[in-house]
């Protein structure tokens, strides 16, 4: 487990060289999952003693690491380089087609993200019971996704839909497969219920 003295300046600090050499050493990028398992294998404080697979301390892994790499965006966005921040796809790449936030001196725009993880109290405030809601609501969350896909599938929509056009589309649907009709009562159960998901969702 990480201790809060752990996160506390120097031994922080001290992760970012060792991260840089990583990304470095990868210039077509590499995922989270990755990028952790060479710095465990080179030994890396912090990493190397990770038990990822304990929820809290898999999320003080990730938070280190995304501290990490929020810190070196900031140091390396002056020189003209772009840190790529994303769970499937980490590494550096030169500024290109237009600016980015903070480069040329334009102010940065406010990036949640990055508040959130720059900001190592939320790592120490963060106990067992704290990761596990959190997970808790992650996987709600993916669950309602996962129903809506579903729904939109069932009903032949996609994304944005607003009320009006569930509605119309449910009516057309309904006709074309009401028993009356030729349909059958499991598809149009189907067809009710993906109605319901999508209004609640809009």
């Amino acid at each position: 487990m990480i201790e809060a003295d752990d996160t506390a300046g120097a031994p922080v600090a001290a992760l970012l060289e060792p991260v840089l050499g990583c990304l470095r050493a990868r210039p077509s990028g590499l995922s989270e999952h990755a990028l952790i398992a060479q710095l465990r294998d080179d030994g890396v404080a912090l990493f190397a003693d990770a038990r990822l697979r304990e929820p809290l301390s898999l999320f003080q892994t990730h938070f280190l690491l995304f501290h990490c790499l929020y810190r070196l965006r900031d140091r390396l966005l002056p020189q003209g380089e772009w840190v790529r921040i994303h769970c499937l796809d980490i590494g550096i790449e030169p500024v290109t087609g237009g600016p980015r936030p903070g480069v040329a001196g334009l102010p940065a725009q406010h990036d949640p993200l990055r508040a959130y993880y720059l900001d190592l109290a939320r790592l120490e405030r963060m106990d067992a019971a704290a990761v596990e809601a959190l997970l808790g609501e992650f996987w709600a969350r993916m669950g309602r996704d996962q129903r809506r896909d579903q729904a939109l599938a069932v009903l032949e929509l996609t994304d944005p839909v607003d009320a009006d056009s569930v509605r119309r589309q449910y009516r057309r649907m309904a006709q074309r497969h009401h028993p009356d009709r030729g349909g059958d009562t499991a598809t149009l159960q189907r067809i009710n219920e993906a109605r319901w998901i999508l209004l609640a969702g809009t």
